[in-house]
């Protein structure tokens, strides 16, 4: 009895942080009352088959789509390319790396560690900017990543794509995830509702 009690005493910390990481991440940005947060690997086929709608629910219902980095173990070219779609971001611009990321969804089936570079040239070239040789002298692009990741485990993610309606609406119930894509559109229909 002593041991379990102790058990729960230890473990009322971590859900305590969990849930403050939660309620500070799981938000919307600034000026928008719901959004979509996405935890998402840009190796990963769901992610790639769940990423139209995520982008046309967004335009739908003209609430900003989140993305937050998660690349998983497994992948051995998804890492390479969240830092690319973080070079992209800072260098140009947010819209330049969710269009990077689409890009490379379109082509994943036909990327691997060896020509992803090369994709990624391909899409400075089309877009009429240069992707240097060197992408993250000082790490600073892949610290971003490791934030995000780490972020994402703090949260208890542990798949990808794992999708959030947030809302700034309700404190009760700030944040909820989707665990059926085909239930996205409702889902925020329901959030905005409340």
């Amino acid at each position: 009895m002593k041991n379990l009690l102790l058990a729960l005493l230890l473990t009322l910390p971590v859900s305590t942080v969990l849930a403050q990481d939660a309620s500070s991440v799981l938000r919307p940005p600034k000026g928008s009352q719901v959004a979509i947060v996405v935890f998402e690997d840009l190796q990963c086929p769901k992610c790639r088959m769940d990423s139209p709608l995520e982008e046309q629910a967004s335009r739908t219902y003209k609430i900003p789509l989140v993305h937050h980095d998660f690349p998983l173990p497994m992948h051995n070219w998804s890492y390479d390319a969240a830092i690319i779609a973080r070079y992209f971001a800072d260098a140009h611009s947010p819209q330049l790396s969710n269009d990077f990321r689409e890009y490379i969804f379109q082509h994943q089936l036909e990327i691997n560690p060896q020509n992803l570079r090369a994709y990624a040239d391909k899409f400075a070239s089309d877009h009429k900017t240069d992707l240097p040789f060197v992408l993250d002298p000082q790490g600073k692009l892949a610290a971003e990543v490791n934030a995000d990741k780490q972020l994402g485990q703090r949260l208890g993610v542990s798949h990808t794509p794992t999708i959030y309606i947030v809302s700034s609406k309700n404190p009760a119930k700030p944040y909820v995830e989707v665990t059926d894509s085909k239930q996205l559109f409702q889902m925020i229909d329901a959030m905005r509702a409340e």
